[in-house]
């Protein structure tokens, strides 16, 4: 399945190595768009529909919980499926991301079998 997917991390190493990891695991996307925080994932995604949107959560301007809780408040994107990427791994971080409305969740580092084994359910 080809589609869009939106990739937000401060860090554009780290936008670079979800996609790769994202083609690693085999998965044929179309095209990537990229944010540096979830303001700028907000303004991308108001004229650009995506299948889905990696986010990661510690991210200045607008964090990944804050983003995930805009991007479920609007009509248009509330359905799209998000899944974190984030080196916080504590149970807490995890039940406040899917509080806010993340369908899923990807620890760092991670690996093109984990990211697959992740995005399955989604695209």
């Amino acid at each position: 399945m080809g589609g869009r997917v939106l990739v937000v991390d401060d860090s554009s190493t780290m936008r670079k190595i979800v996609m790769r990891s994202v083609r690693q695991a085999g998965f044929e996307i179309d095209e990537f768009l990229e944010a540096g925080d979830g303001k700028e994932g907000l303004s991308i995604l108001g004229t650009n529909p995506v299948q889905l949107i990696l986010s990661d959560v510690n991210m200045p301007n607008m964090n990944g919980l804050e983003f995930v809780k805009a991007v479920r408040a609007n009509d248009s994107t509330k359905s799209i499926p998000i899944v974190m990427i984030t080196t916080e791994g504590s149970e807490d971080m995890v039940n406040q991301a899917i509080g806010a409305g993340a369908t899923g969740y990807i620890k760092k580092p991670f690996t093109p079998e984990k990211i697959k084994e992740t995005l399955d359910n989604f695209l």
